[in-house]
């Protein structure tokens, strides 16, 4: 039976696709405050700036590919029962070959009602203040904005409690409530690859200081050997 190895995955891992980040260290998203366009007061004080914005993303979004860092990713399906649960909304993780991708704040090719939660449909063009669902209801991005509750943190932690092995790629650690998730698994082995990892208290990590692709380069080799080993 394969292992079950769970990736807790940021922004750091599609960067090196040319995706933008929601944090950059001036505070600013291309521009904008995050609470102007990622925040339901933003969505309430200007529906057009928001949806200008996403457009702009999502266009972005589809003129980038999955680096090695990604594939690798996927590589991995082969010799263990992989999860991952992404803190992007790019769907790079799935273009790269992963198979099972939950999306913790949303996603980007994505657009949802703005009344029935559960109306979510596929998206890939720009947004108007024109476009609604099946009962008339204004559609909006399908992205978890700061101060909204995440639907799929339960599934997440019910994922992460029962994994062999962590990895946690691309993140700060610093966005809640997911960077919380790493305290519910009681996996024996758990790997943080982050050029400049943030220190986390109470687990025992196995640091690799290194870039997504580089780690990820790493870090096979090493599980590999382990898988052998084992």
């Amino acid at each position: 039976m394969k292992k079950k190895l769970v990736i807790l995955s940021g922004a750091g891992v599609s960067a090196e696709s040319g995706v933008q980040t929601f944090r950059g260290g001036n505070g600013l998203w291309d521009g904008h405050k995050v609470e102007d366009v990622a925040s339901p007061r933003g969505w309430n004080m200007n529906q057009q700036l928001v949806l200008d914005f996403y457009n702009k993303r999502r266009a972005e979004l589809l003129t980038v590919e999955p680096n090695d860092a990604h594939k690798i990713i996927a590589e991995l399906e082969k010799d263990f029962d992989v999860h991952i649960i992404t803190q992007n909304v790019d769907d790079l993780h799935e273009r790269a070959g992963s198979t099972n991708v939950l999306h913790l704040h949303g996603e980007l090719l994505k657009a949802r009602s703005t009344v029935k939660e559960d109306y979510v449909i596929d998206w890939f063009g720009d947004m108007t203040e024109d476009d609604i669902d099946d009962e008339g209801d204004q559609l909006r991005p399908h992205i978890v904005w700061f101060g909204e509750d995440v639907p799929l943190m339960n599934a997440a932690t019910r994922t992460i409690k029962t994994a062999d092995i962590v990895i946690i790629i691309g993140t700060s650690m610093q966005v809640y409530p997911a960077a919380n998730l790493v305290f519910h698994t009681h996996a024996p082995d758990i790997y943080y690859v982050d050029p400049d990892p943030a220190k986390v208290d109470d687990i025992e990590l196995n640091y690799i200081k290194a870039s997504a692709t580089k780690g990820m380069k790493q870090l096979k080799k090493l599980l590999m050997k382990k898988r052998v080993n084992d």
